[in-house]
């Protein structure tokens, strides 16, 4: 399915979504994008456009586009816009007219404190369109379109779940690529570039920016978090985690895996390593557990949370797990615990078509990070894995090498 296709579905889809929400129209209004994106538009539109555009999606599924002249033609090419409007001087008339014609009670626009996907719309350009619909009494219908941006990009049709699938394959062959490749005294730099070296052979992207993706970590003295990779270097009795994540045909993966180095005389995992990554895989299980639909999303973080606790581990400080799809960071729906940081998004249910990430970690004493993540797609009835999950301590055994 080509790009058009997707957005032909997305269109569709938000149609159904407006009406559900007993919203009238949608108002995604952006410019100059390639300097400030607005996230939704890359579901509607998929279009770079210069001057002011307004692209008008209503539950009738009457749509229109009113952009610049010399934009209509890649918006006519799209084919979900019914009318397209081209201007010259200036947009405030043709988008009076163009919601006259609607006359909507409810127009949704992109702002929202809590879900950054759904809060598009700078300041700025708020005030532009309070002004370009002064005198008419659309201004005081606009309402924020966070419900409807969340369940557009929340919910992945068919054909965005398979693009996410793809990422997921390629991402788990090159964790064992990585596998194949490691040996003690390797530092997290060299590991990264052998990686970033793949990614850029097979022609893809980057989940998150390229200098901080992968994350490694190596042992006990490598930073927790975002770092990028350093001069850390992995040796045996260690711990090797990896944090990555590809774009592949505009969608993405993030997933992380672990290894142990056997240390001199070592023909498995220590017990110390062992009880540890059981007690992290378990966690990602009790919270699997709990990913169903309807579920608030700090419900299925407190089902792993509690379970990392109840074995003794220290909280980890940050969401069981968030939406994947055209970035690793999607929006929406958090499965995160009901602090400030997550206000008004770990509340939100969960629902059929979402894809999660399942991550969170433990610090073994002298070993370094234990830290799993997966990806699944919410069904009815629970959780489907988009790739082969990790359910036993690698091992990187420099003895045979």
């Amino acid at each position: 399915m080509d790009n058009r296709q997707l957005i032909v579905e997305k269109v569709a889809q938000a149609t159904a979504i407006l009406q559900e929400v007993g919203v009238d129209v949608w108002l995604t209004f952006v410019r100059e994008t390639t300097l400030s994106p607005d996230p939704t538009l890359e579901l509607i539109a998929g279009v770079d456009v210069t001057w002011q555009s307004a692209f008008i999606l209503s539950r009738d599924g009457r749509h229109t586009a009113i952009v610049g002249r010399y934009d209509t033609e890649n918006v006519a090419q799209l084919g979900v816009y019914h009318q397209i409007v081209g201007y010259d001087e200036g947009i405030a008339q043709p988008l009076q007219e163009a919601l006259a014609r609607l006359n909507p009670a409810t127009i949704a626009i992109n702002y929202s404190t809590n879900d950054v996907a759904a809060d598009g719309l700078s300041h700025g350009l708020y005030l532009a369109l309070q002004q370009h619909l002064a005198g008419t009494p659309f201004g005081e219908r606009l309402v924020s379109a966070e419900k409807l941006v969340a369940a557009l990009r929340g919910r992945k049709s068919a054909a965005e779940v398979e693009r996410v699938r793809t990422a997921v394959a390629t991402t788990l062959q090159l964790f064992d690529e990585v596998e194949a490749f490691v040996r003690p005294g390797m530092t997290q730099r060299q590991i990264a570039d052998f990686v970033r070296r793949r990614i850029d052979e097979m022609g893809l992207g980057y989940a998150w920016p390229k200098p901080f993706n992968p994350i490694v970590t190596c042992g006990p003295e490598s930073a927790v978090g975002h770092a990028a990779p350093g001069d850390v270097a992995l040796q045996k009795g260690h711990l090797l985690h990896m944090d990555l994540g590809v774009k592949q045909n505009d969608y993405c993966s993030d997933l992380q895996r672990m290894w142990y180095v056997l240390d001199d005389g070592e023909t498995q995992a220590p017990p110390d390593v062992q009880r540890t990554f059981d007690v992290v895989y378990g966690a990602i299980k009790a919270g699997e557990a709990a990913l169903k639909p309807g579920t608030p999303g700090w419900r299925v973080d407190e089902a792993a949370r509690d379970f990392i606790v109840d074995n003794g581990f220290p909280e980890y400080k940050h969401a069981f797990g968030h939406l994947l799809g055209r970035v690793a960071h999607d929006g929406a729906t958090v499965l995160g615990p009901r602090w400030e940081r997550y206000a008004g998004i770990c509340e939100m249910p969960v629902e059929v078509g979402n894809i999660f990430t399942l991550e969170l970690h433990v610090v073994v004493p002298n070993r370094g990070i234990m830290s799993l993540e997966e990806d699944v797609l919410v069904t009815e009835d629970g959780v489907e894995y988009l790739g082969r999950p990790q359910t036993a301590v690698r091992i990187i055994d420099s003895h045979s090498r």
